[in-house]
């Protein structure tokens, strides 16, 4: 079995607590074997006697530390440490108890990205309020909890969200809420991965142009124009006889000459009539006597 000095893949994080509110501290820790958890306040073991009322639980790895009804005297600097055959780890943060309250404030909200995928993101907001607000990071409305791939972490006012290594399904619209007794606030951004398979856009460039070209692409037009032109009118040419002729669209064709019959072209003079030879003929032939009209 292999072990594992402990470490904190989410530290305590510093709280503002309004006097009689309850405030709580969180860690996340790991390690192998499963490490032993100690409170301590200003450097001191906190116990029972020293802190009524205190609720200190672990499981799965979670360290929490609740007080129900804080008052200025619980100010101070709370620490908690993680033991085990490996090593230690420790991790502290502050309490302050006021009668002063604020409602959440963002005074640096979350940015837009675009980042290519496998990029490791952060996602920055700087939010105040009394008492300390409750920082929720989300992504299409659903909360985001603490893990390996995605780590939440706090310093000071700073609340951060880490990504490992992001891809293409990690795109979206994250937010983040603050909440406590005096308010609400929420800042929202949108996280765009990128796939190694889209392309980036190349830089537009100025084309210039010559005089030379713009005349024969001028040229060309104008051949196009007439082309269009000459077959808007849809003529068409017919060869019939050796006789070209032309027929225009919508009208009626012009009367052709039928072929002549014989391969010889037509003579221009007209062609004699011929003559029958007969040979003469013994016999006279006399004309009849007109008959007389009876009256």
């Amino acid at each position: 079995m292999t072990t594992q000095a402990p470490t904190f893949t989410q530290p305590l994080q510093s709280v503002v607590a309004l006097e009689g509110s309850a405030a709580t501290f969180e860690a996340q820790v790991s390690g192998s074997p499963v490490p032993e958890v100690s409170w301590f306040r200003d450097g001191q073991v906190l116990t029972a006697a020293a802190l009524p009322g205190a609720q200190i639980s672990f499981s799965d790895g979670r360290a929490v530390l609740r007080i129900p009804a804080v008052t200025a005297a619980h100010s101070g600097r709370f620490s908690v440490r993680a033991t085990n055959g490996a090593g230690q780890a420790t991790s502290t943060a502050e309490l302050l108890v006021t009668a002063e309250t604020a409602p959440p404030t963002f005074i640096q909200r979350l940015q837009s990205l675009t980042v290519r995928q496998g990029s490791r993101v952060r996602l920055d907001v700087r939010v105040t309020g009394i008492p300390t607000p409750v920082v929720k990071f989300y992504r299409e409305g659903a909360e985001i909890q603490s893990s390996a791939d995605f780590q939440i972490l706090q310093e000071g006012d700073l609340y951060s969200l880490l990504i490992a290594e992001a891809f293409p399904e990690d795109s979206g619209t994250y937010s983040v809420n603050a909440t406590n007794s005096s308010g609400r606030a929420t800042s929202t951004a949108e996280l765009l991965v990128q796939g190694e398979e889209e392309a980036v856009p190349a830089k537009k460039t100025k084309t210039v142009i010559s005089t030379t070209q713009i005349s024969q692409a001028r040229q060309t037009r104008v051949e196009k124009r007439m082309e269009a032109r000459f077959e808007s009118t849809a003529m068409e040419m017919h060869v019939e006889g050796g006789i070209v002729t032309q027929q225009l669209a919508h009208k009626t064709p012009p009367r052709v000459p039928p072929k002549p019959t014989s391969k010889s072209p037509p003579s221009l003079m007209p062609k004699p009539s011929a003559t029958r030879h007969q040979s003469p003929s013994p016999v006279r032939h006399v004309k009849a006597p007109t008959p007389t009209p009876v009256r």
